[in-house]
């Protein structure tokens, strides 16, 4: 596997109805307004977000893809190492 840039987070694509009350996104059905497109992230216990145009979105997905595969495969190394740790015959002292 390839390493490349990794964006934390994950994008979603939002449809929204606006406050005028006879615009179409109030009809039935509704036709809401959009997509729009949304990254969020936690910075510092808090969860911060910033809006993407659709092109932002195609392209920051796949990053967001990649931090999903990276944190995966952390966890499997770190799961290895305490499989080592755990058999170590050491420990029965």
């Amino acid at each position: 596997m390839r390493s490349g840039p990794a964006l934390p987070g994950s994008i979603a694509e939002r449809m929204t109805r606006c406050g005028r009350a006879n615009c179409a996104c109030h009809g039935d059905p509704p036709r809401r307004h959009g997509p729009y497109f949304h990254w969020t992230r936690k910075v510092a216990a808090k969860t911060v977000g910033r809006w993407l145009s659709a092109e932002q979105a195609q392209d920051y997905r796949r990053l967001v893809d990649s931090d999903r595969r990276l944190r995966e495969l952390v966890g499997r190394v770190e799961s290895i190492g305490l499989e080592v740790v755990e058999a170590d015959p050491r420990w029965e002292r």
